[in-house]
């Protein structure tokens, strides 16, 4: 299985952010801050470590690949490099959970490394990884860490949804858009993380996840083509009460502390979106303003379920009642 991002030796495809990366360093004409900007688990914290390590390394090689055993890849995958800090959203203190949001204080001390000297005499490299996910008081303080941006410093900020950053930090950014990853990169991707799967259910997971590695990843690891077969029914037609039960049972059933729901929901809203935009092509427009409010409704109903810890059975009930009412 997948290591994290900033341990990853695995890369593939995003050829076109790769060329932009590297000429821009070559070439001295490195921006201070990057965007990488696209879709959820398509590789975009892994391709801002692997710059991270190739940059710190003072590497030339044009993939920006770095091999594993070299000591700043080591340091970079400890969490031990002195020159690289990574923003994210982290585990509070007092409540031992994750926190929902990239707060102040987290880019406070960011900011506060930038512009520290950097300790290997090269660069000063922070990674924001979710940088949708700070709070607007976070936000504010990295507006003004790109308005005066140190020397040799740079900042790199992984996104899933560009369009809730301030307009003006995504202004003072170059802007690095990564795309869906083509099949064959994620069939060469799936056979290096998991390669006991067979050809079946590889090609089902390239299917399922529509581009994204982390999705198929996940997929892998949840039981997700069972779960997939759990969705196509469901959509297939009204199921029987007493089947709804069933279901939901086996998805909110936490088995071994894996824990299928966001999974399930994941798979219902792909499905329902791909058959979405099938109807837009095909002319078949009837119905298209309620299948997308029941898309809608049910990642407010996922949210709401996770954030307020709502009960699991109920949602998924409540979800698979709704698909056929329309």
């Amino acid at each position: 299985m997948t290591q994290e991002p900033r341990a990853n030796p695995h890369f593939t495809g995003h050829e076109g952010a790769v060329a932009a990366l590297y000429h821009a360093a070559m070439g001295g004409r490195l921006h201070h801050g990057w965007l990488l900007a696209g879709p959820p688990g398509i590789g975009k914290a892994t391709l801002a470590f692997r710059f991270a390590r190739w940059l710190l390394a003072g590497a030339e090689t044009d993939d920006l690949s770095l091999p594993p055993t070299d000591p700043v890849f080591r340091r970079v995958a400890a969490s031990t490099h002195p020159d690289l800090f990574t923003a994210e959203r982290r585990v509070n203190e007092k409540t031992e959970k994750l926190q929902s949001e990239i707060v102040i204080r987290t880019i406070q001390e960011a900011s506060a490394f930038m512009r520290l000297t950097p300790a290997e005499g090269g660069w000063r490299v922070v990674v924001v990884d979710g940088a949708e996910d700070m709070n607007p008081n976070a936000a504010n303080a990295l507006l003004k860490l790109l308005e005066e941006p140190p020397p040799r410093a740079i900042l790199l900020l992984t996104c899933s949804a560009p369009g809730r950053l301030l307009p003006t930090i995504r202004s003072r950014c170059r802007f690095l858009p990564l795309s869906a990853l083509p099949d064959e990169p994620m069939r060469t991707l799936l056979k290096d993380y998991v390669p006991a799967l067979t050809f079946e259910e590889r090609e089902t997971l390239v299917t399922l996840s529509e581009g994204s590695i982390g999705m198929a990843l996940k997929l892998a690891a949840e039981d997700g083509l069972a779960l997939a077969d759990l969705v196509e029914e469901a959509l297939a037609a009204p199921l029987k009460p007493a089947r709804v039960a069933q279901i939901a049972d086996q998805v909110a059933r936490v088995v071994e502390g894996t824990d299928k729901f966001e999974t399930f929901f994941a798979l219902l809203r792909a499905r329902l979106a791909a058959r979405t935009r099938l109807a837009a092509r095909e002319g078949r427009g009837a119905k298209l303003a309620a299948q997308v409010a029941l898309w809608q409704e049910f990642g407010k109903l996922e949210r709401e379920v996770i954030g307020l810890n709502l009960d699991k059975r109920a949602a998924i009930t409540v979800a698979l009642g709704q698909l056929h009412t329309s």
